[in-house]
Protein backbone atom coordinates (compact mmCIF):
# COMPACT_ATOMS: atom_id res chain seq x y z
CA UNK A 1 0.00 0.00 0.00
CA UNK A 2 1.45 3.36 -0.83
CA UNK A 3 2.20 5.55 1.97
CA UNK A 4 0.02 8.98 2.36
CA UNK A 5 0.97 12.41 0.84
CA UNK A 6 0.17 15.69 2.03
CA UNK A 7 -0.65 18.08 -0.13
CA UNK A 8 2.40 20.92 -0.23
CA UNK A 9 1.11 24.83 0.14
CA UNK A 10 1.57 26.41 -3.17
CA UNK A 11 4.73 28.76 -1.64
CA UNK A 12 6.64 25.77 -0.84
CA UNK A 13 5.98 24.22 -4.16
CA UNK A 14 8.38 26.84 -5.96
CA UNK A 15 4.59 29.18 -6.80
CA UNK A 16 4.08 32.36 -5.58
CA UNK A 17 0.72 32.37 -5.23
CA UNK A 18 -1.31 29.57 -7.98
CA UNK A 19 0.32 27.03 -10.27
CA UNK A 20 -0.11 27.51 -13.90
CA UNK A 21 -2.49 27.04 -16.51
CA UNK A 22 -4.62 24.56 -14.88
CA UNK A 23 -5.98 21.22 -16.90
CA UNK A 24 -6.31 18.87 -14.43
CA UNK A 25 -6.67 18.78 -11.17
CA UNK A 26 -6.63 16.36 -7.50
CA UNK A 27 -9.93 15.66 -6.42
CA UNK A 28 -9.51 14.69 -2.80
CA UNK A 29 -12.59 12.32 -1.92
CA UNK A 30 -13.23 12.03 1.81
CA UNK A 31 -16.97 10.48 1.90
CA UNK A 32 -18.17 7.74 -0.29
CA UNK A 33 -16.37 8.68 -3.07
CA UNK A 34 -13.05 7.83 -1.43
CA UNK A 35 -14.18 4.01 -2.78
CA UNK A 36 -13.33 3.62 -6.79
CA UNK A 37 -15.95 1.50 -7.73
CA UNK A 38 -18.60 4.93 -6.25
CA UNK A 39 -16.59 7.02 -8.28
CA UNK A 40 -16.33 5.22 -11.52
CA UNK A 41 -20.36 5.61 -11.34
CA UNK A 42 -19.94 9.83 -11.17
CA UNK A 43 -17.80 8.98 -14.22
CA UNK A 44 -19.27 6.57 -16.58
CA UNK A 45 -22.80 6.85 -15.28
CA UNK A 46 -25.17 4.13 -13.98
CA UNK A 47 -26.37 3.66 -10.59
CA UNK A 48 -23.72 3.84 -7.63
CA UNK A 49 -23.45 1.33 -4.98
CA UNK A 50 -25.54 2.35 -2.30
CA UNK A 51 -27.79 3.95 -4.95
CA UNK A 52 -31.68 4.55 -6.07
CA UNK A 53 -30.93 6.39 -9.08
CA UNK A 54 -28.74 6.57 -11.69
CA UNK A 55 -26.13 9.61 -12.16
CA UNK A 56 -25.58 10.56 -15.43
CA UNK A 57 -21.74 10.49 -15.64
CA UNK A 58 -19.23 12.88 -16.54
CA UNK A 59 -18.72 14.56 -20.42
CA UNK A 60 -15.36 12.59 -20.05
CA UNK A 61 -16.25 9.31 -18.63
CA UNK A 62 -12.48 7.87 -18.53
CA UNK A 63 -11.40 6.68 -15.27
CA UNK A 64 -8.59 9.06 -13.31
CA UNK A 65 -4.83 9.35 -14.64
CA UNK A 66 -3.71 8.28 -11.57
CA UNK A 67 -4.97 8.07 -7.69
CA UNK A 68 -3.16 8.54 -4.45
CA UNK A 69 -3.61 8.03 -0.61
CA UNK A 70 -3.49 11.98 0.96
CA UNK A 71 -3.95 13.02 3.94
CA UNK A 72 -5.50 16.34 4.37
CA UNK A 73 -5.26 19.44 7.19
CA UNK A 74 -8.72 19.44 9.40
CA UNK A 75 -11.37 17.55 10.14
CA UNK A 76 -14.41 15.05 8.87
CA UNK A 77 -17.59 15.87 10.55
CA UNK A 78 -20.99 15.05 9.96
CA UNK A 79 -24.15 17.42 10.21
CA UNK A 80 -26.95 18.28 8.80
CA UNK A 81 -29.90 15.68 7.97
CA UNK A 82 -30.01 13.71 4.83
CA UNK A 83 -33.14 12.66 3.86
CA UNK A 84 -32.03 9.50 1.82
CA UNK A 85 -29.75 8.04 4.86
CA UNK A 86 -31.84 9.98 7.86
CA UNK A 87 -28.36 10.45 8.97
CA UNK A 88 -25.81 12.93 9.09
CA UNK A 89 -23.55 13.72 6.27
CA UNK A 90 -20.11 13.82 5.25
CA UNK A 91 -18.39 17.26 5.56
CA UNK A 92 -14.90 18.54 5.57
CA UNK A 93 -13.33 21.44 8.11
CA UNK A 94 -10.15 22.58 6.80
CA UNK A 95 -9.82 25.21 9.37
CA UNK A 96 -10.09 22.19 12.22
CA UNK A 97 -6.74 20.79 13.53
CA UNK A 98 -6.39 17.59 12.58
CA UNK A 99 -5.65 14.84 9.69
CA UNK A 100 -8.43 13.99 7.50
CA UNK A 101 -7.75 10.70 5.26
CA UNK A 102 -8.84 11.05 1.42
CA UNK A 103 -8.47 9.56 -1.61
CA UNK A 104 -7.41 11.74 -4.65
CA UNK A 105 -7.96 11.09 -7.87
CA UNK A 106 -6.10 12.64 -10.92
CA UNK A 107 -8.50 14.38 -13.05
CA UNK A 108 -9.48 16.71 -15.73
CA UNK A 109 -11.04 20.22 -14.94
CA UNK A 110 -14.07 18.85 -16.83
CA UNK A 111 -14.39 15.66 -14.91
CA UNK A 112 -13.98 17.41 -11.46
CA UNK A 113 -16.54 20.01 -12.43
CA UNK A 114 -19.25 17.03 -13.19
CA UNK A 115 -18.44 15.77 -10.25
CA UNK A 116 -19.19 18.48 -8.40
CA UNK A 117 -22.63 18.71 -10.05
CA UNK A 118 -23.80 15.19 -9.85
CA UNK A 119 -23.11 16.30 -6.41
CA UNK A 120 -25.60 18.78 -6.04
CA UNK A 121 -27.94 16.69 -8.75
CA UNK A 122 -27.29 18.96 -10.94
CA UNK A 123 -26.62 18.19 -14.99
CA UNK A 124 -23.13 18.15 -15.69
CA UNK A 125 -22.73 20.80 -18.49
CA UNK A 126 -20.00 23.09 -17.68
CA UNK A 127 -16.41 23.73 -16.26
CA UNK A 128 -15.77 25.57 -13.22
CA UNK A 129 -14.48 28.68 -13.16
CA UNK A 130 -11.25 27.82 -10.74
CA UNK A 131 -9.42 31.25 -10.58
CA UNK A 132 -10.32 32.44 -7.23
CA UNK A 133 -10.44 28.99 -5.41
CA UNK A 134 -6.50 28.88 -6.66
CA UNK A 135 -5.84 32.64 -5.76
CA UNK A 136 -7.45 31.96 -2.01
CA UNK A 137 -7.70 28.50 -1.26
CA UNK A 138 -11.49 28.54 -1.25
CA UNK A 139 -14.29 29.72 -3.43
CA UNK A 140 -18.17 29.43 -2.52
CA UNK A 141 -20.51 29.34 -5.51
CA UNK A 142 -23.48 28.95 -4.02
CA UNK A 143 -25.47 28.38 -0.50
CA UNK A 144 -25.46 24.64 -1.15
CA UNK A 145 -23.81 21.83 1.03
CA UNK A 146 -21.29 21.19 -1.35
CA UNK A 147 -21.24 24.10 -3.24
CA UNK A 148 -17.85 25.57 -1.24
CA UNK A 149 -14.37 24.50 -2.92
CA UNK A 150 -11.38 24.01 -1.34
CA UNK A 151 -7.45 24.02 -2.55
CA UNK A 152 -5.66 22.24 -0.13
CA UNK A 153 -2.28 22.57 -1.58
CA UNK A 154 -0.41 20.87 -4.63
CA UNK A 155 0.72 17.57 -5.68
CA UNK A 156 3.00 16.89 -8.33
CA UNK A 157 2.80 20.54 -9.72
CA UNK A 158 -1.27 19.70 -9.79
CA UNK A 159 -4.11 21.55 -7.31
CA UNK A 160 -5.72 19.40 -4.54
CA UNK A 161 -9.51 20.27 -4.95
CA UNK A 162 -12.57 19.03 -2.86
CA UNK A 163 -15.80 20.78 -1.97
CA UNK A 164 -17.70 21.07 1.64
CA UNK A 165 -20.17 23.08 3.09
CA UNK A 166 -19.67 26.75 3.86
CA UNK A 167 -19.77 26.56 7.63
CA UNK A 168 -17.17 25.84 10.24
CA UNK A 169 -17.79 22.30 11.71
CA UNK A 170 -18.36 24.19 15.33
CA UNK A 171 -21.08 26.22 13.11
CA UNK A 172 -24.08 23.58 12.71
CA UNK A 173 -25.27 21.38 15.25
CA UNK A 174 -23.75 17.50 14.91
CA UNK A 175 -25.68 14.70 13.50
CA UNK A 176 -24.33 11.38 13.75
CA UNK A 177 -24.27 9.16 10.43
CA UNK A 178 -26.48 6.08 9.52
CA UNK A 179 -24.33 2.77 9.58
CA UNK A 180 -24.78 2.12 5.82
CA UNK A 181 -23.25 5.86 5.53
CA UNK A 182 -20.19 4.80 7.82
CA UNK A 183 -19.54 1.50 6.30
CA UNK A 184 -19.40 3.09 2.93
CA UNK A 185 -16.59 5.87 4.02
CA UNK A 186 -14.88 2.65 6.21
CA UNK A 187 -14.59 0.85 2.78
CA UNK A 188 -13.21 4.23 0.87
CA UNK A 189 -10.71 4.90 3.59
CA UNK A 190 -9.73 1.00 3.42
CA UNK A 191 -9.62 0.90 -0.10
CA UNK A 192 -7.39 3.88 -0.50
CA UNK A 193 -5.03 3.72 2.54
CA UNK A 194 -5.45 -0.13 3.40
CA UNK A 195 -5.95 0.61 7.01
CA UNK A 196 -7.62 -2.16 9.25
CA UNK A 197 -11.02 -1.88 10.89
CA UNK A 198 -10.35 -1.38 14.11
CA UNK A 199 -8.26 1.74 13.02
CA UNK A 200 -10.77 2.86 10.91
CA UNK A 201 -12.90 2.61 13.73
CA UNK A 202 -10.99 4.39 16.10
CA UNK A 203 -10.75 7.43 13.55
CA UNK A 204 -14.29 7.79 12.92
CA UNK A 205 -15.18 7.76 16.65
CA UNK A 206 -13.10 10.84 17.08
CA UNK A 207 -14.39 12.93 13.78
CA UNK A 208 -17.24 15.57 15.31
CA UNK A 209 -21.30 14.81 14.87
CA UNK A 210 -20.25 10.82 15.85
CA UNK A 211 -19.86 10.64 19.32
CA UNK A 212 -22.24 9.70 21.74
CA UNK A 213 -24.34 7.41 19.37
CA UNK A 214 -21.38 5.56 18.14
CA UNK A 215 -18.00 4.39 19.84
CA UNK A 216 -15.34 3.14 18.51
CA UNK A 217 -16.20 -0.66 19.96
CA UNK A 218 -19.47 0.03 17.86
CA UNK A 219 -18.19 0.99 14.87
CA UNK A 220 -15.41 -1.55 14.44
CA UNK A 221 -18.37 -4.40 15.26
CA UNK A 222 -19.78 -2.91 12.33
CA UNK A 223 -16.92 -2.66 10.08
CA UNK A 224 -15.94 -6.70 11.05
CA UNK A 225 -19.62 -7.54 10.32
CA UNK A 226 -18.87 -7.33 6.65
CA UNK A 227 -16.43 -10.77 6.18
CA UNK A 228 -14.97 -9.40 2.49
CA UNK A 229 -13.85 -5.92 4.43
CA UNK A 230 -14.43 -4.51 0.98
CA UNK A 231 -17.18 -1.97 0.12
CA UNK A 232 -21.02 -3.13 0.79
CA UNK A 233 -22.65 -4.70 -1.97
CA UNK A 234 -25.07 -2.43 -4.23
CA UNK A 235 -28.58 -2.91 -2.39
CA UNK A 236 -31.77 -3.59 -4.76
CA UNK A 237 -33.26 -0.45 -6.66
CA UNK A 238 -35.39 1.09 -4.13
CA UNK A 239 -32.46 1.84 -1.60
CA UNK A 240 -31.08 4.49 -0.52
CA UNK A 241 -28.41 7.32 -2.31
CA UNK A 242 -25.40 7.94 -0.25
CA UNK A 243 -25.61 11.59 -0.17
Amino acid sequence: MTAPRVPEPFDAAGNASRPGPVTHVWYAAYGSNTHPERLDCYLAGGRPPGGRRDVPGCRDPRRPRRSAPVLLRGRLYFATESAVWTGGRAFYDPEADGELPAHAYLLTVSQFSDIAAQEMYREPDRDLDLTRVLARGRDRLGPGRYETLVCAGLLDGHPVLTFTAPWRSTEVPPNPPAAAYLRHIAAGIGAAHGWPPRRTAAYLATCPGVHPRWSAPKIAALLTADPAGSAPAAPPARSRLAE
